[in-house]
């Protein structure tokens, strides 16, 4: 049996990953003038998915070769684990003080997003904030940085909830760039696919609960291919039981997501300063 109470080497540990916080895949960023960094960010739209053909999510025969490879690969991750083998290793890796994890996925495309860490509940140590370049970053670099940050939180831990905070809209995601999720790319892309097939692997075995990943920056189910969406996904990760959600963050659902990973008074000045040209905002938090 484990407890889940806070240990203070664990605070002092979350204390560290959130002072020295940096942005994953920003090392293949090249030095830009200030001119380029200018005319690319009144370039840059938040809304710039990549193009899809209008059959693509149509096709029957992609459709059927799809479900036959998706079936191949869920029975080769299945026979591939040892399932009590990786239980007993969490539930030794939970023992003692011990409160689950929850990692937070933040894109760079979020406004302001380099100033989330800073409005994170701070009475809070499991919340493992996790910066990342959207333009830049791979889904192998987002992988190798949750692992990294679980193993140094406590080794053999998994992920009990989850936050993604990105862009987006009705019935996709803005993952990355040039890399939209939506119900049928999750399917056909590959490494869309594998990202989160191997990211289900990283989810808690133990939790009476399923588990919970929340999306936050836009409204994915606006429309019915969000919920066909959220279904692939849930998917993908079988047999790992999962859970998601993706309230309007104005709804009674939405204040509970907000105050379960931030501060709620510093979430409200962050948003009314979100798309501020102010120089002081470091200032204000």
């Amino acid at each position: 049996m484990f407890s889940f109470q806070t240990a203070s080497t664990t605070m002092q540990a979350i204390s560290n990953f959130r002072k020295h916080l940096r942005m994953v895949g920003s090392r293949r960023v090249k030095v830009q003038t200030f001119a380029e960094r200018r005319a690319k960010s009144f370039s840059r739209s938040w809304s710039d998915p990549t193009p899809m053909k209008p059959d693509s999510l149509h096709d029957s025969r992609d459709s059927g070769d799809l479900q036959a490879s998706s079936g191949t690969l869920d029975e080769v991750v299945c026979d591939d684990v040892d399932w009590e083998e990786e239980e007993e290793m969490e539930r030794q890796a939970c023992e003692g003080d011990f409160i689950p994890p929850k990692i937070m996925l933040i894109s760079s495309k979020v406004p302001k997003a380099e100033y989330v860490p800073n409005i994170i509940r701070r009475d809070d140590p499991s919340i493992i904030p996790i910066l990342y370049d959207h333009e830049h970053a791979t889904f192998d670099d987002i992988l190798e940085e949750i692992e990294k940050k679980l193993s140094a939180y406590r080794k053999g831990c998994k992920i009990w909830n989850m936050l993604i905070f990105c862009q987006g809209g009705p019935g996709h995601l803005y993952l990355l760039k040039n890399k939209v999720a939506t119900f049928a790319k999750v399917e056909k892309e590959e490494d869309m696919s594998n990202f989160w097939r191997r990211l289900s692997r990283m989810m808690s075995l133990l939790n009476p609960e399923p588990n919970l990943i929340h999306i936050m920056g836009c409204y994915v189910l606006g429309n019915a291919n969000g919920e066909k969406l959220f279904h692939n996904l849930k998917r993908l990760m079988r047999p790992y039981t999962i859970e998601f959600k993706s309230p309007l963050e104005l709804s009674a659902q939405g204040k509970e997501m907000i105050e379960t990973y931030f501060d709620f008074r510093l979430f409200r000045l962050w948003k009314t300063r979100q798309h501020s040209k102010l120089h002081d905002y470091d200032e204000l938090l």
